[in-house]
């Protein structure tokens, strides 16, 4: 089946099931795609990103689902490899017939899948993790056909975060060791930017490949260098083999890790007591009744703190996805939902929350009529014409064993950093 069959496919398939109300009463389902990678170097953090996508569509469903039918999440595990993504894609797409599909984490892996996929045959596309500038550029450039969205900042805000810790910190001369990636090269390239416009210097920058029993051979090029800190950009599972070998050849325990290495995996891997000196940042979330109903409700479904990357994230964009795909109604085709990403956010909607009050209150709202302004997990959030949001940075660091919040940047101090470095968020 062609992906032009497999949408026209999906329109028929969605008119039958209910989008109009009139099959509710009769039991429906509607399904959404979802892409993630759960196993390989991103596993750790991608398993409980799904976790968290599930507690969200059990909340939809909950609160009454789209348009009255439950909703199918389908998820497929891409294994952070490019082509097995966009398999499950197609899959996705074709045999599935989904006219949404959240994912996936990595920016190598999203990319393709929007290219070759979902842009082509008119599906919306949320990612709560891919953080590329390149998907911007793209979207500059028609090329995503609008179709693309996010609900995490690009890798810039990271960068500029990571780079004006490093000289808080007292660090002038850095070593970047950086997944060889188009997540890890442009979040690299912005680092040694915002670092040299900050009054630092970058010694060596040293790309790796992901899967790798040893970087012994790019650490030792990184050493080669005077260096009083080390800036390491990748994922848990090869960022361990990377810090570790870094430490045991001698270099300096002055880190700073990207949001992905805030993680237990990459704090059990390395040792706690090689790591009292590493920082890194994140997301940050606002202070807000929708991020504290959400916090609360992942701690009584999972018996833990909602921390670690991407889980805020791809709670809203399971949510905001479904509540675009409820408001398209009888035009829940790919195109109907990407013109509806944007109204259930409005600025002048009323405020709807997380959980299964916060969103049952949107849905019925939608069914109703009115506008709406869901409020998330990450508070309240824009998507702007390429589909990217911006965000406060929230710095951590290490300490006795444990994940420390020191601080958030807001905003208005984070437009000020990319004033200082010359950098338009993006």
């Amino acid at each position: 089946m062609t992906l032009r069959h497999g949408m026209i496919a999906g329109v028929l398939a969605l008119a039958t099931m209910g989008f109009g109300g009139a099959a509710s009463a009769q039991g429906c389902t509607v399904n959404l795609g979802g892409i993630l990678t759960l196993t390989g170097t991103q596993g750790d953090i991608g398993k409980a990103i799904g976790d968290t996508a599930q507690m969200a569509i059990d909340q939809i469903n909950e609160a009454g689902g789209i348009r009255g039918c439950r909703v199918n999440f389908i998820l497929r595990d891409d294994q952070g490899q490019p082509q097995v993504g966009v398999d499950a894609a197609k899959q996705l797409v074709e045999v599935n017939r989904v006219q949404a599909l959240i994912g996936t984490i990595g920016s190598g892996v999203s990319l393709p899948i929007l290219t070759s996929v979902t842009a082509p045959a008119r599906v919306t596309q949320v990612s709560c993790c891919s953080t590329s500038p390149t998907f911007t550029q793209l979207a500059i450039e028609g090329r995503t056909g609008g179709y693309w969205f996010r609900t995490i900042p690009t890798s810039l805000l990271q960068a500029v975060a990571s780079a004006n810790q490093t000289i808080d910190n007292g660090w002038r001369r850095t070593a970047v060791l950086y997944v060889n990636t188009d997540f890890g090269v442009n979040m690299a390239r912005d680092y040694e930017r915002a670092i040299k416009a900050l009054g630092g210097a970058v010694t060596m920058m040293v790309p790796f490949n992901e899967n790798q029993t040893s970087y012994r051979a790019e650490v030792q090029r990184a050493l080669s260098q005077p260096h009083d800190s080390m800036m390491l950009i990748g994922f848990p599972q090869d960022g361990s083999t990377v810090a570790r070998e870094w430490i045991s050849l001698g270099g300096s325990q002055n880190l700073m890790l990207n949001n992905s290495l805030r993680s237990d995996q990459f704090l059990t891997n390395v040792g706690a007591r090689f790591l009292n000196n590493a920082w890194g940042m994140d997301n940050a979330q606002v202070s807000a009744p929708s991020v504290e109903q959400f916090n609360r409700d992942f701690q009584a479904r999972f018996n833990r703190p909602a921390r670690g990357p991407g889980i805020h994230t791809v709670y809203d964009a399971v949510v905001v996805t479904a509540l675009a795909m409820h408001a398209a109604g009888a035009n829940a085709d790919g195109t109907g939902i990407r013109d509806q990403m944007r109204r259930v956010i409005s600025l002048n909607g009323e405020v709807h929350g997380t959980g299964v009050a916060g969103i049952k209150g949107a849905l019925d709202a939608i069914t109703a009529g009115r506008t709406i302004r869901y409020v998330g997990s990450t508070g309240p959030f824009q998507f702007d014409a390429n589909g990217d949001v911006t965000g406060p940075a929230l710095i951590w660091r290490i300490q006795n064993g444990q994940f420390a919040e020191v601080r958030t940047l807001d905003m208005d101090a984070m437009n000020a950093l990319f004033a200082r470095v010359n950098a338009a968020p993006r």
